[in-house]
C-alpha cells in the first residue's frame, strides 16, 4: 500500500517537473523591516534589532538576524523576545517607509515578468516562464533580480526557484539570508524527504504532536504514509496533504491581487476601560490606519472597528462612508462614532484588544479622483506622513485626534 502510493506520488511529480515546466521564483527580502531600519540608521547595523509592538501584549513584527541568534522570531511576543535577548534595540514600525521600499522592490520585479503575485510588501512569487527566451534561464533572471534590488535599495533577497508555487517558497528559505536554491528534477526527492514535516503547509503546532506520534518526522515519511494514517490525521484533506509532501501544486501565479482591507490594532498590556481611554487608543489606530492607507495610494469606503473584550468576546462594528477617503480626520470620526455607539450598550466593559480597519478601497489615480477638491486635512496629512517617515512614527502626535479636556 504504502508503495504503491508513493509510486503514485512519483508519477506525478514527474509530470510536474517536465522539461517543459514552468519557471516560478519565490521571492523574499530577508528581515526586510529590520533592514530597512539598519539602513536608514547606519549604527543599528549588525545589533540585535527588534521592529514591532512596544506594549507588554506586543509582537515582534520584525527580528534582525543579530537578534534571532538568541531564538527570537517573528510573530513572537515582545515580552518574551526581551526575556531571550534583554539587550535587544526595539523600534516602532514605520510602514509608510516599509511600503515606498517595497513599491522600488516590486517594480524592478516588473522589469522582469508582468506575472507577479504579490504575498505581502516583502514577499511575492514571479512566473519567468515566458521570459526565459529573451532573458536567460530562470537561474540568471533570479541573480540579475538579486543584484538589482542590492543596487538600488542596498537590501538582500533570497530566491527560490521551482516549477511550482510550493516548491519555490520551500527553496526560497533553504539558503537565506542572501541566498538562491533552485528544486528541480535532480534534487527535489532529496530537499522534499530530508524536509522536517513542521515546514509543510498544514503541519502547525496543534497538529504536529499527532503527526510526530504517527511516526512522520519528514515530507517523505508523510508522502509513504498510508491512506489510513493520513485519514486519521487529516481527515478530508488526507489527498492533499500526500500531494504537497510530494512537491505538488498546479497554482497558478496570480498577479495584481489587491488588498482587500487595511487595519491596525493593538493589544493592551492591561485591560483598560472608560471611553475616554479608548477613544484615545482609538484615535491613534485610526491615524495609523489611515496612514497605511496614504502610503498605498488607496482610500476606503467603509470604516470598521474591532473591540475584544477581557473574557476574549469580539465585537465588530462598520459603517459606510459617503465618498471613499483616506484622511485621517474623517476615518477617525467614523471609528468613534462605532465605538460610542458599542460604548453605549456595553457601558464600563474592561478591553483587551482594540483596531481599526478599512475596506472597499479603491486605487486612486489622482489626488481628485473622488472629489473636486482636496479633503480639508490632506496637506495636514502629507506632512505629517513626510516627518514621520523620516524621523519615525513617534515623532508627531496629532493634537486634533486627542479627546477634549472636560474643561475645553
Amino acid at each position: 500500500m504504502q508503495r504503491s502510493e508513493a509510486r503514485r506520488g512519483e508519477v506525478r511529480l514527474g509530470d510536474v517537473l517536465r522539461s517543459d515546466a514552468r519557471a516560478i521564483l519565490h521571492i523574499d527580502m530577508d528581515a526586510f523591516y529590520a533592514s530597512v531600519e539598519e539602513r536608514d540608521r547606519p549604527e543599528l547595523k549588525g545589533k540585535p534589532l527588534i521592529v514591532g509592538g512596544m506594549g507588554g501584549r506586543g509582537v515582534v513584527a520584525a527580528a534582525s538576524y543579530a537578534v534571532r541568534r538568541f531564538g527570537v522570531r517573528s510573530a513572537m511576543p515582545m515580552r518574551e523576545a526581551l526575556r531571550r535577548c534583554p539587550g535587544a534595540i526595539c523600534v516602532q514600525p514605520r510602514m509608510a517607509r516599509y511600503k515606498e521600499v517595497s513599491d522600488q522592490v516590486f517594480a524592478i520585479f516588473h522589469e522582469f515578468t508582468p506575472l507577479v503575485e504579490g504575498l505581502s510588501l516583502d514577499e511575492a512569487f514571479l512566473d519567468v516562464t515566458s521570459s526565459r527566451q529573451l532573458l536567460g534561464s530562470a537561474e540568471a533572471i533570479g541573480s540579475e533580480i538579486r543584484r538589482r534590488i542590492a543596487r538600488q535599495t542596498g537590501l538582500t533577497a533570497s530566491v527560490g526557484i521551482a516549477p511550482n508555487k510550493l516548491l519555490a517558497k520551500i527553496a526560497s528559505d533553504l539558503n537565506k539570508p542572501d541566498g538562491m536554491c533552485h528544486i528541480g528534477a535532480d534534487n527535489v526527492r532529496d530537499i522534499l524527504d530530508a524536509l522536517p514535516i513542521e515546514k509543510l503547509f498544514g503541519v502547525g503546532p496543534k497538529t504536529a504532536p499527532a503527526v510526530h506520534a504517527a511516526g512522520i518526522l519528514s515530507c517523505g515519511d508523510l508522502r509513504s504514509a498510508s491512506d489510513d494514517v493520513l485519514r486519521r490525521l487529516f481527515g478530508k484533506h488526507a489527498k492533499a496533504m500526500r500531494a504537497r509532501a510530494s512537491g505538488i501544486d498546479a497554482r497558478p501565479v496570480e498577479p495584481n491581487r489587491e488588498e482587500k482591507s487595511i487595519s491596525a490594532e493593538e493589544t493592551f498590556a492591561t485591560d483598560i476601560r472608560g471611553a475616554a481611554r479608548l477613544t484615545v487608543q482609538l484615535l491613534h489606530l485610526a491615524d495609523r490606519t489611515a496612514s497605511r492607507l496614504r502610503a498605498q495610494h488607496l482610500a476606503a469606503g467603509t470604516v470598521s472597528v474591532k473591540i475584544r473584550r477581557g473574557d476574549f468576546t469580539t465585537f465588530t462594528r462598520q459603517r459606510a462612508l459617503g465618498t471613499p477617503t483616506q484622511d485621517t480626520a474623517v476615518v477617525a470620526a467614523a471609528a468613534r462614532i462605532l465605538l460610542e455607539e458599542w460604548l453605549a450598550a456595553h457601558p464600563d466593559a474592561a478591553v483587551r484588544l482594540l483596531g481599526v480597519g478599512v475596506s472597499e478601497l479603491h486605487t486612486l489615480q489622482q489626488a481628485d479622483l473622488f472629489a473636486g477638491v482636496p479633503a480639508p486635512g490632506a496637506r495636514l496629512d502629507t506632512a505629517i506622513d513626510g516627518i514621520r517617515d523620516r524621523f519615525g512614527s513617534a515623532m508627531l502626535t496629532r493634537a486634533s485626534l486627542l479627546p477634549r479636556s472636560p474643561q475645553g
